[in-house]
Order: structure tokens, then C-alpha cells, then sequence
């Protein structure tokens, strides 16, 4: 253990000088804002928070540091399984602090079970919705997280983490076991996406049934309930496409029966006595 917490000190650190816990930082839990982290998650989180410092509420103010981890490992609980029947995982982390007259108190309150829930603040590459399989950063999902999809509660599956910035103490986490905040990194937003999705799925629904009345416009053989679950698993770029190629085809229908009445191709200019 020394010799680990000496790899982070300008000197030789005492025993007797240092005060080590250990916190369960993230698990592989659906939390309360719908989201997990996949194990291999959770491997690749354990490499990256090693060396990395302990704060309050995530506030990076320099004088907010507390600990620093210097150690970390992946524990299976065999016992206990999550919500959506994986084996329970979890990430833990050995911390230590330098003991100081300033944080003799933190250091009672993390013995008396006061200070015990932390966070985590973490970039990841993927966000894949639980329903559709579709990496929600890359766009073309319509599910909600929290909400039921045919009897399926909607979550965001996290992975591929590229980055882990600090831990802290906070009062009210997000995970029920480790009590994780995740923040991420990139261009996404968490919040303009939903705002977005709601607007968008809107459209796709306009999409959706364009494409059912074209198809029987078209003269489609295909059942109508096969129809409506095929547009349903299609993204908005599929949906586009499908409903401009459905277009095409009854617009040239639709023009070889007026030169059949009019015994003469049609220009699209004269359209006196045949409207559509």
C-alpha cells in the first residue's frame, strides 16, 4: 500500500502519516437518471482514475482537494444481480489522504459513515439506448429514457470511457449503490438532446405515416402491419429516403394514367380536364 501511495508523493510518505479508505465508486446498476456503465466500462474507469484527486460537489477549485486514489479494482457480486440480470459490478477505489490538523474532521466524518456517498465525473465515447441498440451521440434514436416501450423501460447503456477528471463527496447521488454523476465529454448535450428528440420524433411520425399512405398509393402488396413495424425501426435518414423513392413511383403512376386518357404523353403543363 506505501509503496503505491509513495508513487504520487516528492517524498517518502510514513504510515503513520497517511490515512487510506476505500470507496465504491460506480457500478454497472441502472441509477436514477436511467443510465449504467457496462463492466468493460468499469475495467477501462479503473485505469483511468488511478492518480486521479477527490473534491467536493465537483467543484474544481483547487482548495477543494481532499484525496487522491491510488488504487483501484472490478468486484463481481455473484449474489446480486442488476435490474436487466447482469451479475453485480462494481468499481472500488483505495484513497488516501496526508493526516493534517484541517482534515482531522473530514477524516472523523468518512469513519462515522458521514461522508460515504461519492461521485464520479467521467467522459464516455458511447451512449447506446437499451431499446433500439443506437449509440444516442450519433443520433437516430427516438426513445426517451424513464419511459416503457412495450413493457421495456428505456436506459442509456455508457462505454468506451475516454476520460476520467475527478471524484468527489456529494449528498445525493445518482447511483443507489455507489452514487454516480456523470458528466461527458464532447459535443453532446444530454439536455438539448432531449429537447431535440421530442421534435424529431415528431417528424418521424409524419415520416412514418406518409410513407403507409404512399406505399398504398403505390399499389404495395405488403400488409399494412408489416409496413407499419418496418418504418418503425427505421431511422429518420431511412425514413426520408424511402418516403422521396415512394414519391417518385407514385408521381410516375400517377402520370402514366393521364397519358393513358389522354392518348398522349404528359407534360405536366396540361391538366384541364383531369385534376389531381
Amino acid at each position: 500500500m506505501m509503496a503505491k501511495i509513495n508513487g504520487f508523493t516528492r517524498r517518502e510518505l510514513k504510515e503513520e502519516e497517511i490515512y487510506s479508505f476505500s470507496v465504491i465508486l460506480c457500478d454497472n446498476e441502472i441509477d436514477r437518471d436511467c443510465e449504467k456503465f457496462t463492466v468493460e466500462a468499469l475495467r477501462k474507469l479503473a485505469s483511468l482514475y488511478i492518480g486521479k484527486t477527490g473534491i467536493f460537489n465537483h467543484d474544481p477549485k483547487g482548495e477543494n482537494q481532499t484525496a487522491r486514489i491510488y488504487d483501484t479494482e472490478v468486484v463481481a457480486d455473484p449474489s446480486r444481480k442488476t435490474a436487466d440480470g447482469e451479475v453485480y459490478t462494481y468499481l472500488k477505489a483505495d484513497a488516501y489522504m496526508v493526516r493534517t490538523s484541517s482534515n482531522a474532521d473530514l477524516i472523523r466524518e468518512i469513519d462515522g459513515g458521514i461522508k460515504k456517498e461519492v461521485s464520479v465525473g467521467c467522459s464516455v465515447s458511447r451512449q447506446v439506448c437499451s431499446i433500439c441498440g443506437r449509440d444516442r451521440s450519433s443520433g437516430g434514436c427516438m426513445h426517451k429514457k424513464g419511459k416503457t416501450y412495450n413493457g421495456r423501460k428505456c436506459f442509456h447503456i455508457l462505454s468506451e470511457p475516454i476520460d476520467a477528471y475527478e471524484w468527489s463527496f456529494v449528498a445525493v447521488p445518482a447511483q443507489r449503490g455507489a452514487g454516480v454523476t456523470k458528466k461527458y465529454g464532447g459535443e453532446f448535450s444530454a439536455e438539448k438532446s432531449f429537447e431535440d428528440a421530442g421534435i424529431l420524433e415528431e417528424l418521424c411520425g409524419d415520416l412514418r405515416r406518409d410513407i403507409i399512405r404512399l406505399s398504398f398509393l403505390e399499389g404495395d402488396s405488403v400488409p399494412f402491419e408489416t409496413t407499419k413495424a418496418a418504418v418503425g425501426r427505421m431511422t429518420p435518414a431511412e425514413l426520408l429516403k424511402l418516403k422521396r423513392s415512394l414519391s417518385e413511383k407514385v408521381s410516375e403512376a400517377q402520370e402514366g394514367e393521364l397519358e393513358k386518357a389522354l392518348g398522349k404523353p404528359f407534360d405536366g403543363k396540361e391538366n384541364k380536364k383531369f385534376r389531381i
